[in-house]
């Protein structure tokens, strides 16, 4: 078995077991393994391994790999870190769930406009910022209503729920504990909205343990990562 076979099924099992210790099923969880400056062999190295969901944070890099690996149409990306919104209908083309939309003029961005087909569809989560720092990407919660009325508005796009990083320095249960209730609020609006992406690969069990639905796991199955390019 390979280095990264090892790691990948090392990191299953924790999360097999974090459920078990949650009272959940590890079926609700989706893992995304996120391969930021790894090549796309790596990413074809996984999806043997049976892995399907992959995360990138750069466009550029993720728009490479997608186009290298069109081949692997069962992949689905996601597309993790902050997006500008000029790039937005780039992403939109081969990103099937973004999860870092936070403000109207992303969620305008991403909109599906006149000429494409009606019935695409882009899934997005709503991104809380749980710091002080306004310029850390995510919407302020008290702001997340308002941010979902417009999205849940908006022509092609489905609301799964809300994604949150945890911050340095906070017991990472208490953040996500508050992402929790965040997700408890948009789904008063959202009723569908009842995924939360939540989860690194250091704190991965505290957010199972809060109710996340998607991890977001990188070095804990992908190794160290390379230099960026």
């Amino acid at each position: 078995m390979s280095e990264l076979a090892q790691r990948l099924a090392a990191v299953r099992a924790e999360i097999a077991d974090a459920a078990r210790a949650a009272g959940r099923d590890e079926s609700e969880l989706t893992t995304i393994v996120v391969t930021k400056f790894h090549s796309a062999g790596l990413v074809r190295e996984l999806h043997a391994l049976g892995v399907r969901n992959v995360g990138e944070n750069r466009h550029q890099e993720a728009l490479a790999k997608a186009s290298a690996l069109a081949d692997l149409d069962d992949l689905v990306w996601h597309f993790i870190g902050q997006l500008q919104s000029n790039k937005a209908r780039q992403v939109r083309r081969y990103s099937h769930i973004v999860h870092s939309v936070d403000r109207a003029a992303l969620v305008d961005a991403l909109a599906r406009r006149e000429g494409d087909p009606a019935d695409e569809v882009v899934d997005v989560f709503l991104q809380l910022n749980l710091t002080d720092d306004p310029e850390r990407g995510g919407v302020a919660p008290g702001a997340l209503e308002a941010l979902a009325e417009h999205a849940l508005a908006t022509p092609g796009l489905r609301v799964r729920g809300v994604m949150a990083v945890a911050p340095l320095g906070e017991e990472p249960r208490a953040a996500f504990e508050r992402v929790r209730q965040a997700s408890d609020r948009l789904r008063r609006i959202a009723p569908d909205a009842r995924d939360i992406s939540a989860g690194m690969s250091g704190d991965f069990r505290a957010a199972i343990l809060e109710g996340a639905t998607h991890l977001r796991i990188g070095t804990a199955i992908t190794g160290s990562r390379p230099a960026a390019r």
